[in-house]
């Protein structure tokens, strides 16, 4: 069986959900919005996969517009909101941009995120997942979400593959 870091070789794709893996989990309430916060070493980690020509797509359940427009903004491939079941949309975008299940590695945590953990190249959840989404996965991140767990594994990635510190690593 190989090793999580022998399978970031095949990684072509990066999939995430938003809250509890962008963001922390936490839900600002004020009049009339939501408000979430993300973090710039994730955002550093996007763009930067993105300038690397890896697709990333984002899963979430959520509704923000605004999340949607800062990420398509860091050149995240598609941005899908209001997601309710995240193995359909899984597929649909398989069979739009035709990569492998081997290929892809996905970030959720929690139980909705299952279903395409069980299928993907690489499972990888945030320290603070779930115990059933820590007790599945190929690589827990000792990062809580929000706090740069999507910066870890993106590296990782990079660095594995040779593709890490570029001359475009350098732009933003």
């Amino acid at each position: 069986m190989r090793s999580y870091k022998e399978k970031l070789n095949d990684i072509k794709v990066f999939m995430f959900d938003v809250d509890g893996v962008l963001t922390d989990g936490l839900v600002y309430l004020m009049k009339d919005e939501i408000v979430r916060a993300l973090n710039a070493k994730d955002g550093y980690a996007l763009q930067y996969a993105s300038k690397m020509d890896y697709k990333i797509f984002i899963v979430t359940g959520g509704h923000s517009t605004e999340v949607k427009e800062r990420l398509l903004g860091l050149g995240v491939t598609e941005v899908h909101l209001a997601t309710h079941h995240k193995l359909s949309k899984y597929q649909e975008l398989q069979a739009k941009y035709g990569f492998k299940n081997d290929e892809v590695l996905y970030m959720g945590d929690d139980i909705p995120d299952l279903p395409v953990l069980n299928l993907v190249g690489i499972s990888t959840c945030p320290q603070d997942a779930v115990i059933d989404i820590k007790s599945f996965v190929d690589y827990q991140s000792p990062i809580d979400g929000g706090k740069g767990c999507v910066r870890d594994v993106i590296e990782q990635t990079l660095r594995v593959q040779g593709n890490w510190m570029s001359d475009k690593a350098f732009e933003w």
